[in-house]
């Protein structure tokens, strides 16, 4: 992890002494901590990692997460009471004077605690150092999405076999989620989406109790958790017959996700592969029917560091970012189709590394 946290400091213009990473409760565990310690498992509430210029760490824990603590490369300091804690603390970075925080990690409760407990202290916003520099994975990183991916195209093929009339939404959730687990995933990476018939046309519609009838769009958007990290994958089927007008959404969505792999590669800005997406299905009767961006970076968050392929990005793609491609076509009152794939950026293509059948599948 030493590398990880050199790289953190040199992504930054006016270098702290020392960056702290502070964890709240749950839900607010900073994805960052657990990126510089390489930590998989324990929830590390109240805990601080101090990282140092020369790619050292310190971790301050509760007793609670001490013995799965050891298991990073650090210096392991553990508190037993709020009096230990702010010793500790204070002592850490007796020496700093200029103190990093990740803005978008910290809660001004949390922000608030600290500035009181370090007095005198400058604290600067160090946030998009740690976006851009977890945008390129390592060989750890990656090989933990290819697993997570791994995961999601067993559980994606299976879903022909298990999908039967009358079957719920959440019921299909339930399946999809189970299956995930059975195959060695954490736990869903989000709130799995599964959606029928009209439904299909709500991007971030997730369940509910409607069953599914012949002739219906189904629509299932998930992802794996596999070591903390995550699967994007999205597949469309037609539970019966597809009709005329399915099969033409269908196409356009497909053709447009290709289009999207041959954009992307190394030295590409973001939104050059939104707008070549957008602009194919725009020249097709779908015009004004694409309604979201053409993907989203992927790692330890689901939509990780805020980077999209969509006009507002333009950064230019580098080799080792992982990406989602997914455009769809969503129809109000009908229905919506949608195929979603992950990505590694390469030189001169693209790795798609989610590997189920993109061709239409009729149930």
């Amino acid at each position: 992890m030493e590398k990880r946290i050199k790289n953190i400091f040199n992504n930054i213009e006016k270098k702290p002494d020392v960056i702290l990473i502070k964890n709240s409760d749950e839900p607010y565990i900073d994805d960052n901590f657990f990126y510089v310690t390489g930590l998989t498992h324990g929830l590390f509430e109240g805990s601080v990692a101090v990282l140092f210029q020369d790619g050292s760490i310190d971790l301050i824990v509760s007793e609670l997460e001490s013995e799965i603590a050891k298991k990073a490369k650090a210096g392991i300091k553990i508190y037993r009471s709020e009096e230990d804690f702010d010793k500790i603390l204070k002592d850490s970075i007796s020496s700093s004077s200029v103190v990093g925080l990740n803005f978008e990690g910290i809660s001004q409760k949390e922000f608030c605690k600290l500035k009181e407990k370090l007095s005198g202290i400058e604290f600067i916003d160090v946030s998009k150092s740690f976006e851009k520099t977890r945008l390129v994975k390592d060989e750890l990183e990656i090989n933990s999405i290819k697993k997570a991916c791994t995961i999601a195209d067993k559980v994606m093929e299976n879903i022909p076999e298990f999908l039967n009339e009358g079957m719920y939404e959440y019921e299909l959730a339930a399946e999809i989620n189970y299956l995930m687990q059975k195959n060695g995933a954490d736990k869903p990476a989000f709130e799995t989406i599964s959606s029928f018939g009209k439904s299909t046309a709500e991007p971030h519609y997730t369940h509910g109790d409607v069953a599914v009838k012949n002739g219906d769009l189904v629509l299932c958007d998930f992802g794996a958790c596999f070591k903390k990290y995550n699967s994007d994958i999205t597949r469309t089927f037609v539970f019966g017959k597809a009709s005329a007008d399915h099969k033409e959404m269908y196409e356009t969505v497909l053709d447009a996700q290709q289009i999207g792999f041959e954009t992307a590669k190394a030295g590409v800005n973001a939104n050059e592969v939104h707008h070549a997406v957008e602009s194919y299905i725009d020249d097709t009767k779908f015009k004004g029917r694409f309604i979201h961006s053409t993907g989203h970076s992927l790692g330890l968050a689901v939509h990780d560091g805020g980077a999209r392929f969509s006009d507002a990005n333009k950064f230019e793609l580098k080799e080792n970012m992982v990406f989602t491609i997914e455009p769809g076509v969503y129809l109000p009152g009908y229905g919506g189709v949608r195929i979603e794939d992950v990505i590694l950026i390469k030189k001169s293509e693209v790795e798609i590394l989610t590997k189920t059948s993109r061709e239409l599948i009729q149930i």
